[in-house]
């Protein structure tokens, strides 16, 4: 079993990231420049359980794409440290939340295959400095980096603000449920291992 925390710098020349994520808690600090962004993040840690510190410069005066993908190349990598060989969790997670007239379903497997299914529409392009498509590239590129199989579903909704508030909750309690310990100490798989 790991310790169940984790830090990640990653620099290149259009950003500049530093993730720490504990499983078991801690503190939350979060500051992409993105004030959105920042509120969606700091939404994941709280419903999550995670301790979790984002410290994000990137290209903003291009636009938010590159900070919101290489924030979740970051993370996926911090979580895939932080749960080490996956022994001794529970492996699978799904959630659904309700925000106002917006439903979202996450489910996930730390398998060690990543994949991202992601199905959301989204009524309006933008919310604040945040471009509502980059929600779906901030996901692949967390599940990619974090070797985990992620579905995603918003069921319905009318406003972009509450299905991605919905998404990034229930994808926050799906993790939750998937890495909490297991009595058993030993990985959920037949092969043994995964």
């Amino acid at each position: 079993m790991s310790l169940r925390n984790a830090a990640v710098e990653r620099k290149t020349k259009e950003t500049e990231i530093f993730v720490s994520v504990d499983l078991d808690g801690g503190n939350v600090s979060i500051e992409t420049g993105i004030g959105f962004f920042d509120h969606m993040l700091t939404a994941f840690a709280v419903h999550s359980g995670y301790g979790l510190t984002v410290r994000a410069k990137g290209d903003l005066e291009v636009d938010c794409h590159h900070t919101v993908e290489d924030v979740g190349i970051t993370l996926g990598q911090a979580l895939k440290k932080a749960l080490g060989d996956k022994s001794g969790i529970k492996r699978y997670g799904s959630f659904y939340v309700p925000m106002d007239e917006a439903l979202a379903l996450a489910c996930v497997d730390i398998s060690g295959r990543p994949f991202l299914a992601f199905d959301a529409g989204m009524p309006q392009d933008r919310v604040g400095e945040f471009d509502c498509c980059m929600t779906g590239e901030f996901f692949r590129a967390l599940a990619f980096n974090a070797g985990i199989t992620l579905h995603i579903r918003s069921e319905y909704g009318l406003n972009s603000h509450h299905i991605i508030e919905a998404i990034f909750k229930a994808v926050a309690h799906a993790m939750s449920e998937a890495s909490e310990r297991s009595e058993s100490g030993a990985a959920l798989s037949t092969k043994g291992l995964l």
